[in-house]
């Protein structure tokens, strides 16, 4: 009889309990640590003016050390350092050679599809620019890695714009699967999912997932990002966390120079990284550096990063880290990715096409930003061996 009361009021409880629910269900909280927590303990006015009351002094103590911390990259990054540009570029060849030896690894971007649901003010593929929308079929897909693999290619970055029905997590997996067979790495650059999507993609054959939090200016960040999913700077923040606990073996990081403070942006993705690196040891990461580009809609950098201030942050990250891969586009110009590469770029992309079937399918659809050195993948693997570079076109394979 007790057992059987106890049950009713159970019943009881829950349906009052039923009843009293409001009608909007709210998320549960994630109560698991993220950079989040990090992030919020950092004040973006305050991390600017540390980092340009830097000093010589503070470069110089910097410099010399063998191993240096989160506040030795803050120097680095300094105004005060522009002095030290050679002194730095010739420290982080060196350190990239020790590590890295003379390879450069080549991968090519494939644009899936332009669709997209986030209004971005910087992007040609922004839900508010009319543009022709268009998503490649599985024989689009083919077609266009028909192409690269006779150009060499065997690492592969599957770009789309964010849209959720379109290109969800169920398109994605299928492009991973058509594909995998073709290449020993495939990465993606698409919207940020939740971790069990990342655990299925992983299962599918996904190798890495770059994700740029465009600008870790919070405020900056709304501005550009004003509707859609995109629009949620946490959730953002905080792909990492779940890329790592899902146990994908690469993250790459980085943000889009010329919303905000080049300076300041670059000490966050520093912070990013630093935290990732101590909670998802197992996993690899790297570090690349888009500057603002043309594109349908046209905006202007708020902050213009000159190429000195460029290579600045790149050999700033590889005195801070011998090991992050450091990756460089397209976007930038020949004769700067020509000297570039000997001052700790590791990976390197060539012939890209920033619009879905750009290289066979539809090549005069709308891309989705400008690129900037047009030469072909032979010509950039020319360009590479005469300086020394062995071309790197596969240093992974799933044990199938």
């Amino acid at each position: 009889m007790k057992k059987e009361l106890i049950k009713l009021d159970l019943k009881k409880s829950a349906k009052r309990a039923k009843n009293l629910m409001p009608d909007t269900q709210y998320p549960i909280p994630n109560t698991q640590k993220t950079f989040t927590q990090t992030f919020n303990k950092y004040n973006w006015d305050q991390i600017t003016q540390d980092i340009y009351a830097k000093t010589a002094t503070d470069v110089t103590y910097a410099l010399a050390k063998s191993k240096r911390d989160i506040e030795d990259f803050k120097a680095l990054i300094s105004p005060a350092a522009r002095p030290f540009l050679e002194q730095m570029a010739q420290i982080s060849s060196r350190l990239t050679k020790k590590r890295f030896g003379n390879t450069m690894q080549m991968y090519v971007p494939m644009y899936l599809s332009n669709e997209c649901q986030n209004i971005c003010t910087y992007c040609g593929f922004s839900m508010t620019n009319k543009i022709p929308r268009r998503t490649l079929t599985d024989a689009e897909i083919l077609k266009e890695v028909a192409f690269l693999k006779q150009k060499g290619y065997d690492h592969i970055l599957l770009v789309t714009g964010e849209a959720n029905k379109t290109v969800g997590v169920s398109y994605i997996k299928n492009a991973i699967e058509l594909i995998k067979e073709q290449f020993s790495n495939i990465t993606i650059e698409v919207q940020p999912l939740d971790q069990p999507d990342y655990e299925t993609l992983s299962q599918s054959g996904l190798y890495a997932v770059l994700v740029y939090q465009e600008t870790y200016h919070k405020d900056e960040y709304k501005k550009h990002h004003p509707k859609g999913k995109k629009s949620n700077f946490d959730y953002r923040l905080e792909t990492p966390d779940r890329l790592g606990r899902a146990g994908v073996h690469k993250i790459g990081l980085g943000a889009l120079f010329g919303l905000e403070d080049w300076r300041t942006d670059s000490f966050f993705t520093a912070l990013h990284l630093r935290y990732l690196q101590k909670n998802y040891w197992k996993t690899k990461y790297s570090i690349s550096f888009p500057r603002l580009r043309p594109h349908s809609g046209g905006l202007e950098p708020k902050v213009e990063m000159t190429d000195p201030d460029l290579v600045q942050a790149i050999c700033a990250f590889r005195l801070l880290d011998e090991d992050v891969e450091l990756s460089m586009s397209t976007r930038e110009s020949e004769l700067f990715r020509n000297n570039v590469v000997k001052l700790g770029i590791t990976s390197i992309s060539a012939e890209s096409k920033t619009n879905p079937g750009g290289y066979v399918v539809e090549p005069q659809s709308l891309e989705q930003f400008e690129i900037s050195d047009e030469r072909p993948t032979e010509d950039i693997a020319t360009m590479l061996k005469q300086q020394g570079f062995e071309v790197v076109w596969k240093d992974w394979e799933s044990f199938k």
